[in-house]
């Protein structure tokens, strides 16, 4: 069968761009930013998205464009008999169907709150209550079944329809609504009386943070984000580099989709810290911030159930468009291996998405008492965990070693494939390739270290 391939070039940038672009972005970068030093926390995110995160970005979708196939196969295709590689494949399938199984739940908080928002369900909500709407909804399982189950059906639905009719014409229009939307919150949120401390909280740099936090944990962080921010080691990536054509070189390419990636976590802040600051509510990270600290924010706004309504709408728009975009990849490795169609791969993975999606519902409510990470944790933690801290940065330095090394694809086949076509190359120097065989999956590993360390401290 003649694989599918993108209808245009803007398709492969906004679906790209709408997988990387997740609810972290909105929850934890702005946070992270306004906590560790503002405008210089950004410039040494942008340095690691440089020097780390798009080389990696480049490598999957080199892989993904020069085999044709999803990770299952690729490895296959590329290196046949290297079966170590090959492994690699199985695992990052896992941790896609992990990473949904969990953050489907988070999709249904959204579109939840969207629909409850559109519908009036918080007006008149007072201050003390909005912790207990977000309460109430993590201990009813009924009521997060339903939405996740409705996110899972939407997802595998669009996907079903096929490549250009389904997942690229459908995330199109909801990037282009997406970006529009986060551009429109922002300036309203630029323009309220008081804002402008909300702003200098975010971006103004501060020196004096960066030596109270210390420049170590601060570089970790800013590493960690550049590296976490494009889901790069399980083949989301990949797989849309194998929908490409041959005319871009991809070097340029994953510059362009870390700058949209980019750009939306930025602008989160710019909605959120002003935001807050002029209504006198203190920022947080995490889901405090989107279901408690923003619903007052929003409480107190005129007109706010319609920026409440805008908000979900625009965070439903970023959680749906990273589930079409993992949910493609799941399909796609199950087409490739097992030879199903299109609409049988959807359905069946709508009942495996839907029931592996159980614990994480269950594990705020019914299973509250399973508390896997310490005091306080849920199955959501440990599933992030898993996928997080290990699958995705150990996908990741196998991607580098692929690519790099001669028992795998090799550094001149990858060279070859990157820099296919018009657009910016990947220079050839052997020191280049020196440090992506060896500096690179070393920071990996001591993030991946650090992590765990934060974790279990």
């Amino acid at each position: 069968m003649e694989r599918e391939r993108f209808k245009s070039r803007l398709g492969f940038i906004l679906l790209s761009a709408g997988c990387a672009i997740g609810i972290g972005n909105i929850w934890r970068f702005p946070y992270v930013v306004g906590d560790n030093g503002g405008g210089i926390f950004v410039l040494f995110y942008i340095l690691f998205l440089i020097i780390i995160g798009i080389p990696l970005l480049s490598m999957e979708y080199a892989i993904g464009r020069a085999s044709g196939k999803s990770i299952m196969c690729a490895h296959k295709e590329l290196k046949p008999g290297g079966r170590i590689w090959q492994i690699h494949g199985k695992t990052a399938l896992i941790g896609n169907y992990i990473l949904m199984m969990f953050y489907s739940t988070v999709s249904g908080w959204m579109s939840c709150y969207c629909f409850r928002y559109v519908t009036g369900g918080f007006d008149g909500v007072e201050k003390e209550e909005i912790s207990d709407k977000f309460t109430e909804l993590l201990a009813s399982p009924g009521t997060m079944l339903l939405w996740m189950l409705i996110m899972v059906f939407a997802g595998f639905f669009i996907c079903s329809l096929g490549l250009q009719k389904g997942v690229e014409k459908i995330t199109k229009f909801m990037m282009i609504a997406l970006l529009g939307l986060i551009i429109i919150l922002a300036v309203h949120s630029l323009t309220l009386p008081g804002g402008s401390e909300g702003l200098k909280f975010y971006l103004y740099p501060d020196v004096k943070r960066i030596r109270d936090v210390g420049l170590f944990p601060v570089l970790v962080a800013a590493m960690n984000q550049a590296f976490f921010t494009l889901s790069i080691g399980i083949g989301s990536m990949m797989i849309f580099g194998s929908y490409m054509d041959k005319e871009k070189s991809l070097l340029g390419e994953a510059i362009t989709v870390s700058a949209l990636d980019t750009f939306v976590a930025i602008t989160a802040g710019l909605i959120i810290f002003p935001a807050c600051f002029a209504y006198n509510v203190s920022p947080d990270s995490g889901p405090s911030l989107v279901f408690m600290t923003l619903p007052n924010v929003f409480g107190n706004m005129p007109g706010g159930r319609i920026w409440g309504s805008l908000f979900f709408l625009f965070m439903t728009f970023a959680s749906l468009s990273t589930l079409i975009a993992v949910f493609e990849n799941i399909m796609a490795c199950c087409m490739d291996e097992f030879g199903w169609s299109r609409k049988k791969t959807a359905v069946l993975n709508f009942f495996i998405v839907g029931i592996g999606s159980l614990p994480c519902v269950f594990g705020f409510n019914i299973w509250s008492n399973f508390q896997p990470l310490g005091n306080g944790t849920t199955v959501l933690d440990l599933e992030d965990f898993i996928v997080s801290n290990l699958i995705l940065p150990i996908g990741s330095i196998l991607i580098l070693l692929f690519c790099t090394l001669k028992s795998g694809w090799g550094y001149k086949n990858y060279l070859r494939e990157v820099n296919q076509g018009t657009g910016m190359k990947m220079t050839e120097n052997k020191w280049v390739r020196r440090y992506f065989q060896f500096i690179v999956p070393l920071l990996i590993a001591l993030l991946i270290v650090y992590g765990a360390a934060a974790i279990f401290k």
